[in-house]
């Protein structure tokens, strides 16, 4: 992320800044494989959840109205985690490389926990001042916004216009907002709150009792990194001593546009999240607040 907003520049986007000091691998990159979807990578990690759930004992500990849950703990993880490691905020857009100013979280939340219970979208902006506690309190507003009867989010107000076309209009209607999209001539007020053109879209399939795995990217919008959050579930580990035991652990599951980065940058990213996730309390402290995690 752009820690300092720069002065816009020709090639720069609305919502990045070209990155002009580039490699000609990565130059070269979009050339041969221009899809998002062709330069996927996933990674997998098995999280212990010991630390975690003392932490969000202790958090609910003062019985708040909305309680922090995992959810909370890992979206400000990783929200910290990418203003720490800003190349993960990067993109590819009209085959070119691209830093994105802000980090945005995105999530899909049922409105009712039912077969027939409506998906509403959540577009979460971070910064360097967001801890756990902003990030909590600013997604449980979201989440109780759309939640109400009646209210629905800006991207799906959208598509309900466009579902209403007929199919041979809305085929050219794709094709225009792709040639948009690659100009960045695309309407803000179109995208504004569209998840795909988030950092991370993140999706907690542990709240409905599902283990993570594999997720794909979009062609559409600029979302580079895509996590899947899995469930709580008891597992043979060895503890520091190297003695087995039972814990209890969840798999987070990331896919990721592998241009963006190199496999060191992305092994280090890897890294901080999990020092993060095993001594939560960092989150108390403004995303900004480096971490010792070599």
């Amino acid at each position: 992320m752009a820690k300092n907003k720069q002065k816009r520049r020709w090639g720069d986007r609305r919502d990045a800044t070209l990155v002009r000091e580039i490699d000609s691998m990565h130059a070269f990159m979009p050339v041969i494989l221009p899809g998002r979807c062709d330069n996927e990578a996933c990674i997998e990690e098995i999280v212990d959840v010991e630390k975690i759930q003392a932490y969000v004992d202790k958090k609910n500990a003062t019985n708040p109205d909305y309680k922090y849950t995992f959810f909370h703990v890992i979206a400000a993880a990783i929200a910290k985690t990418i203003y720490l490691r800003p190349k993960m905020n990067r993109f590819y857009a009209g085959d070119r490389l691209y830093q994105r100013d802000r980090i945005v979280l995105s999530f899909t939340a049922k409105k009712r926990f039912s077969d027939n219970g409506e998906e509403a979208l959540i577009f979460l902006p971070c910064d360097g001042e967001t801890t756990i506690d902003s990030l909590h309190d600013d997604l449980c507003e979201k989440v109780s916004y759309i939640r109400e009867d009646g209210n629905q989010d800006h991207t799906t107000d959208m598509m309900d216009i466009f579902v209403k076309m007929p199919r041979w209009l809305l085929r050219i209607v794709r094709r225009v907002l792709f040639f948009m999209h690659y100009y960045d001539i695309t309407p803000k007020e179109l995208i504004k709150e569209d998840p795909y053109q988030a950092t991370v879209f993140l999706s907690n399939l542990g709240s409905i009792k599902l283990n993570a795995a594999y997720h794909h990217l979009a062609e559409w919008g600029t979302n580079s990194v895509f996590g899947v959050i899995g469930r709580k579930h008891k597992r043979v580990v060895v503890n520091d001593e190297g003695k087995a035991e039972i814990r209890e652990v969840l798999k987070l599951s990331v896919t990721l546009d592998e241009r963006i980065a190199d496999g060191y940058y992305y092994s280090k990213t890897i890294r901080l999240l999990h020092k993060i996730l095993q001594n939560p309390e960092i989150l108390d402290l403004p995303a900004k607040e480096n971490v010792d995690y070599e």
